[in-house]
């Protein structure tokens, strides 16, 4: 099984592909290919993104308890 990326990890993939394809020295095939991923790298990012804040605004309303290492 794969190890779950953190956002960080995603996010630095995604600017390398972002540069990668401003470049303008790919083949169109391989462009097409470098923006799908761009894509699904996108993608992985909001799904944490939008994670993080459900989890914050639980926390805010109350609905969530904080994380607590003692229990």
């Amino acid at each position: 099984m794969a190890k779950k990326r953190s956002y960080e990890e995603l996010y630095a993939d995604l600017e390398a592909t972002i540069t990668e394809l401003e470049d303008g020295e790919l083949p169109l095939e391989d462009a097409v290919k470098l923006y799908e991923r761009g894509i699904a790298l996108a993608g992985q990012c909001q799904q944490l993104l939008d994670s993080a804040e459900l989890r914050i605004q639980q926390l805010m309303d109350g609905s969530l308890s904080p994380f607590d290492p003692a229990s």
